[in-house]
């Protein structure tokens, strides 16, 4: 079995109560969810389906290999 790798990002629905996922590494992969829950495991999915996509038509898989974490950071700056 090989593994692979994607950074995913959850943003908040502009105009309803979900959230909307995707992968930078995989353009034109993404889903959504009503919670951030359902839309980890809704990316996941999508995700899993693209890449078996992929591996069917011999195309390549990008991976960022350089990039190892991603979070979140906040900086409070004097007013």
């Amino acid at each position: 079995m090989k593994f692979y790798s994607f950074q995913v990002v959850i943003e908040k629905e502009p105009k309803d109560r979900g959230y909307f996922a995707y992968s930078p590494t995989l353009p034109g992969c993404f889903s959504n969810g009503k919670t951030i829950e359902n839309a980890k495991r809704n990316i996941r999915e999508a995700i899993e389906q693209h890449v078996a996509s992929l591996l069917a038509h011999a195309q390549r898989i990008s991976q960022h290999e350089g990039l190892v974490h991603v979070e979140e950071l906040t900086v409070g700056m004097p007013s």
